[in-house]
């Protein structure tokens, strides 16, 4: 009797921490908990990686294939989502604004949650979603329709559900959400449609918003309803009125560290593209600001590419991690420099290019921080003298406006003090337009067409230290790198749009495993651990800005087929 007496009480006990679900102390630790994957980036810093090594460099000839879910139906393009395990439960997001639950360790599909998106949405770059956050026994995701939607994780059944801003303004979602210290925060998407860019905190169980942070100068935070301080000084770095439609959305989400306290997000392109109609730094466009969590204040900022002219959108994660005793955080920014700034003060400590042709600038001042342009390579004025006034000098820029690294996140091995970045070599040639803001409307002011810089490869997968800024090794690609990186031990995963998956020894770059996943990887891998057996999963599904923006690169990659699956692997036994 009193054996059944404990039983009933361990069970009831297990009943109840299970019932907790994910508490703050475990997203905190997501890093060092491998049986979970609890937030974007593996850990709330970023970094991608993993501390299991059951999968390595001998034992990978072994990894095998044990699932693969299809997301099913007709709409089978753009998959970049990471998944998120928890209690034996998958949780992956699906293009238009899908998600499911699945068995972890079989691929039965729990349940799927469709919303139901309206006519009109326009979302940028593809119909895509990059991931959820989780928190206690709710799973929450964004949609194309800037809305987010929190679902239970046993039912998938909607628990709150809260609009984000007006799709027929150009605003969508396509970030996954980040969870800091009991918060849930959010970015926007729509740069291109001159919306505002900004920071949001919510109460994550209710969706009830705590703070608000603009990330364009002029506009007014909000704290518990109130004021809580304009952004900068108005028209200090905007001209007239253009700060109304600044654009510099905060697309890609978010890092936080726990030992500054700070929360790291990306800004992207001022509105419109043409930089010669709001000539000044235009603040936060282009940037890395750190926001504090419980205030909802900017503590610093750092601008990568102060009035950009080329979309250079900096909206690339921030990864924290420690060099020479101290809290940094880099940065691959789409302008093609590699930055690392202080992740407490934002002093700039070292940049360097990481692509072979930076056009735009010679090179990153390390003292005022500051790009050195090349004047000469800035997209001409369309009203300067001697022009018609329809279009302004063409220029050819590098790397092109999709950048030298874009969504396709990067990661850090503490073992190496490395960085694995996704890259890649091309240019454009650009020129400006005359434009006026209409909501809803593209608000570019610019004509572009993208170019390959070389024959043999696109794409490439560089190993950069981050002291020296030098290549350890480099695994070129045919096509263009879109899918993020996992550092698991000694080995590096990656996919690419020819549909592999891929490992290589973390020193030494030497392939050791791939596998065709039947389409283009343009989502970023994980792993897990789970009844003692190491797992491995990616989304794959070819689609994102690449096939939409492109030109003449897009022609090279247009026998790349569409897909929809997550697919799932273990070391056979």
């Amino acid at each position: 009797m009193k054996r059944t007496l404990l039983s009933l009480l361990m069970l009831a006990a297990t009943a109840q921490v299970s019932a907790q679900g994910v508490t703050d102390a475990m997203i905190a630790n997501d890093a060092k908990t491998p049986e979970n994957v609890l937030s974007w980036g593996l850990g709330t810093q970023g970094q991608r990686h993993s501390t299991l090594n059951n999968i390595n460099a001998k034992s990978i000839n072994k990894l095998v294939p044990v699932w693969s879910m299809s997301f099913g139906g007709e709409k089978q393009r753009g998959q970049q989502s990471q998944p998120l395990v928890h209690n034996g439960k998958m949780f992956v997001t699906a293009s238009y604004s899908r998600i499911y639950a699945v068995d972890a360790k079989t691929g039965q599909k729990l349940w799927k949650y469709e919303h139901r998106l309206p006519e009109g949405i326009m979302p940028c770059c593809d119909v895509i979603n990059r991931g959820a956050a989780l928190y206690d026994n709710l799973v929450i995701f964004g949609t194309l329709d800037a809305q987010l939607v929190a679902l239970d994780q046993n039912t998938g059944k909607v628990v709150w559900r809260e609009k984000i801003d007006d799709y027929s303004a150009g605003y969508s979602y396509t970030a996954a959400p980040l969870i800091a210290e009991g918060l849930l925060l959010t970015g926007v998407s729509g740069g291109e449609f001159g919306v505002i860019g900004r920071v949001e905190a919510r109460d994550p169980k209710t969706g009830k918003m705590v703070w608000t942070r603009p990330v364009v100068e002029g506009h007014m935070g909000y704290k518990d309803g109130k004021e809580n301080g304009i952004s900068g000084t108005t028209n200090a770095s905007w001209p007239g009125e253009t700060w109304k439609t600044g654009g510099a959305a905060t697309w890609l989400g978010g890092t936080y560290d726990p030992k500054t306290g700070l929360a790291y997000f990306g800004t992207g392109n001022p509105g419109p593209w043409n930089s010669h109609v709001r000539k000044g730094d235009n603040l936060y466009s282009a940037s890395t600001v750190a926001i504090d969590v419980k205030t909802g204040k900017i503590v610093w900022h750092y601008q990568n590419t102060p009035n950009d002219g080329w979309d250079y959108d900096g909206v690339n994660e921030f990864v924290t991690f420690d060099m020479d005793g101290k809290r940094m955080g880099a940065k691959a920014d789409r302008n093609g420099f590699f930055y690392v700034n202080d992740a407490t003060t934002g002093k700039l400590v070292n940049a360097f290019p990481f692509v072979k042709k930076v056009t735009w600038a010679t090179g990153i001042d390390l003292k005022t921080g500051r790009p050195n342009f090349v004047d000469d390579n800035r997209p001409g004025d369309p009203t300067a003298a001697g022009g018609d006034g329809t279009k302004g000098k063409s220029v050819f820029s590098a790397p092109g406006f999709l950048g030298g690294k874009n969504q396709m996140p990067m990661a850090y091995s503490p073992k190496t003090g490395l960085f694995y970045v996704p890259t890649n070599e091309w240019g454009m040639e650009i020129w400006n337009e005359p434009i006026t803001y209409k909501k809803g409307a593209a608000f570019l002011g610019a004509g572009f067409t993208i170019k390959p810089l070389f024959d043999d490869h696109i794409g490439s997968l560089r190993a950069i230290d981050p002291k020296t800024g030098k290549v350890a090794w480099e695994v070129k690609n045919s096509a263009p790198l879109w899918g993020g990186v996992l550092t698991a031990g000694d080995l590096v995963f990656w996919g690419t749009p020819e549909g592999f998956l891929k490992a290589a020894d973390a020193k030494t770059g030497k392939v050791v495993w791939q596998f065709q996943t039947g389409s283009g990887v343009v989502a970023p891998p994980i792993t897990w651990m789970q009844d003692g057996e190491q797992y491995v999963s990616v989304v794959s599904g070819w689609g994102g800005a690449v096939p939409l923006w492109g030109g003449e690169v897009a022609k090279k990659v247009n026998f790349l087929e569409q897909g929809g699956s997550v697919w799932t692997f273990k070391l056979m036994k």
